[in-house]
């Protein structure tokens, strides 16, 4: 199932994806939850695809305006140098626990949406990620709380500087989408490739079978200091090949367009524009 946030007709909502557009999770949004990240909260993701089984009524994407995926989440936690390609081209050692900050929700924009290069830097770079967002609340819980966690798998890409926090938090520099794909749909996420395309070139390509820390080592670790809640994020790295490693170094400008792709998944777009 795949599952987007978005704007119509001057309301929020969220809903499911079909063939030929969207099915409002609107109607039942007393049951279900007001928004995503409510109905990850009540577990209702069983009623939420009974619902879009039966609905004769969709609306299409181009009369919706999307919103990153979940657009309020408690926390986003991100994982630096976790892709060993990653660290080749760095020069660090190999890290023994997951490097971990931490991004604000208004750091997110959505899929087509612009990602915005501040005005007090230039060194705006394309990092295809794989994110998860969490299903279920885990805390202390270790491996038994990650397999019972529904898992969601999504997209993500951020900002470089050389300090993490302030450097990946200027607002509107993450696009998180275009969608939220269950586990069920994605299948071992061990196994997935990653590519991102700056204006048609492909720039970074890798496969997840990279990462230093899988998912369930990362979901188990995060949970020991602090409680992941439904709709939280997990950003779990970028690999190899980022503009900063180039040669000269290379960095995305007003009116370039990246693409972020993952198999199983899909494809997330946004043009650069600069901030007014």
């Amino acid at each position: 199932m795949k599952l987007v946030s978005f704007l119509h007709a001057g309301r929020s909502s969220y809903g499911v994806v079909v063939d030929g557009g969207i099915v409002d999770a609107a109607p039942f949004a007393t049951r279900l939850g007001a928004t995503l990240k409510e109905a990850l909260e009540r577990e209702s993701l069983g009623a939420l695809a009974d619902h879009a089984a039966r609905a004769d009524v969709t609306l299409a994407f181009a009369d919706v305006e999307l919103l990153p995926v979940i657009p309020d989440p408690q926390k986003i936690l991100c994982v630096g140098i976790n892709y060993l390609s990653h660290v080749k081209e760095t020069g660090r050692e190999v890290p023994d626990k997951p490097m971990i900050f931490a991004r604000f929700a208004d750091s997110q924009t959505a899929h087509d949406a612009p990602i915005v290069r501040p005005s007090v830097s230039e060194r705006l770079d394309f990092e295809g990620e794989l994110a998860v967002v969490i299903g279920r609340r885990a805390s202390r819980e270790g491996g038994g709380c990650i397999r019972r966690d529904r898992r969601l798998c999504l997209l993500q890409r951020r900002q470089r500087a050389s300090q993490f926090t302030p450097g990946k938090n200027f607002p509107q520099t993450g696009g998180f989408g275009p969608w939220l794909v269950t586990r069920d749909e994605v299948g071992d996420p061990s196994r997935l490739s990653l590519t991102t395309r700056l204006n048609g070139e492909v720039m970074p390509r890798a496969t997840t079978d990279d990462l230093i820390f899988p998912i369930p080592q990362l979901i188990e670790y995060c949970s020991t200091f602090c409680t992941l809640l439904p709709g939280d994020g997990i950003i779990t790295g970028t690999t190899g090949g980022v503009g900063a490693f180039r040669d000269p170094p290379l960095w995305m400008k007003a009116g370039d367009v990246v693409e972020v792709e993952i198999s199983r998944i899909g494809t997330l777009r946004n043009q650069v524009a600069d901030e007014m």
